[in-house]
């Protein structure tokens, strides 16, 4: 399964993967804020971050297959994701901002309600793919692999195993860190921080629309 990474061209381009794509993630952005507050909640966590890695994986062998000629072709492409990332982090970041002030996250949702669960994983596939830095690093690795001509594969598995290191981690350390979480004030300042997160984004994302 594995054996276009053995041997010593697709062993570097493996390593240059893993370490390209930790470079790539291993930021703070909307994504790792919605990881985080369902780590804290430990809601779902083990199947977000499933999905999460499940998207990145596609998507990533994708690109390096060839994503990126996709969206030289529809340069409109790019635009439409764009303006629906803008919108969806401004609805989250609202919705975040609404928590903190009326006090109302924490651990009070039913984790057992089917329906919390389809909305939950709803919303880990659409903080990936309507995400215009998903899109962005998408082309970013695409662009990097075509350097590592028949290696490049074995490129796109270590870019891979970083995003699924990355986003095991964060789920992992945000279930560590709910035992803090035990005060309402502490959910607020949670939500609190994750609806300006969010609104710095969808913000930047918008000034680089109108420009």
């Amino acid at each position: 399964m594995f054996s276009f990474i053995s041997g010593g061209p697709g062993l570097a381009a493996w390593f240059s993967g893993a370490a390209a794509g930790i470079g790539l993630f291993a930021v703070v952005g909307a994504q790792s804020a919605f990881i985080l507050r369902q780590g804290i909640l430990r809601r779902h966590i083990v199947p977000v971050v499933a999905t999460c890695a499940a998207i990145d994986a596609v998507f990533i062998f994708a690109s390096v297959a060839g994503l990126s000629t996709l969206t030289r072709a529809l340069p409109w492409l790019t635009t439409v994701v764009l303006w629906g990332g803008v919108t969806f982090l401004a609805w989250y970041a609202w919705q975040s901002a609404r928590r903190a002030l009326a006090g109302t996250g924490g651990m009070q949702v039913d984790d057992t309600d089917n329906s919390s669960r389809r909305a939950v994983l709803t919303a880990a596939v659409g903080f990936s793919l309507i995400n215009p830095h998903f899109w962005l690093d998408m082309m970013v690795i695409g662009s990097i692999a075509d350097n590592f001509g028949n290696a490049r594969m074995a490129f796109a598995a270590g870019v891979v195993t970083a995003s699924c290191l990355w986003l095991t981690a964060q789920g992992l350390g945000a279930r560590m860190l709910a035992p803090l979480f035990t005060k309402p004030r502490t959910w607020r300042i949670l939500d609190g921080s994750i609806a300006v997160i969010l609104s710095i984004l969808a913000l930047s994302l918008a000034f680089r629309g109108v420009h």
